[in-house]
C-alpha cells in the first residue's frame, strides 16, 4: 500500500476521491444530517492535519482514506507477515 500526499493531487482528484470515500462508506454524523460539501470540508481539514491519508493498493488498483492509525498498523502487520518464516 503506497501513501499519496494529498498536495501532489489536483483539486478534482482529490475532490472526487473525498467524495467517492464518503459516498461509499455511508458515514454517520449523528442526528444532525451534514451536507455532503460539509463531511469533504471534514475530511480535507483531517487530511491537512495527517490525521488521515491517502493510500493506494496497487494489487486492488483502488484509492481509499485511512486514519494515521489504520495505516500504521497496516504496516506493522505487513512488516510482521515479512518476517515470519
Amino acid at each position: 500500500m503506497i501513501e499519496i500526499p494529498a498536495e501532489m493531487l489536483t483539486t478534482a482528484i482529490l475532490h472526487g476521491i473525498i467524495e467517492e470515500f464518503i459516498l461509499r462508506e455511508g458515514t454517520d454524523y449523528g442526528s444532525q444530517e451534514v451536507s455532503l460539501d460539509n463531511k469533504i470540508d471534514q475530511v480535507k481539514r483531517q487530511l491537512s492535519k495527517g490525521e488521515v491519508v491517502i493510500t493506494f493498493d496497487p494489487a486492488t488498483e483502488n484509492c481509499n482514506l485511512l486514519t494515521r492509525n489504520q495505516l500504521q498498523k497496516y504496516q506493522a502487520e505487513q512488516d510482521n507477515a515479512q518476517q515470519q518464516p
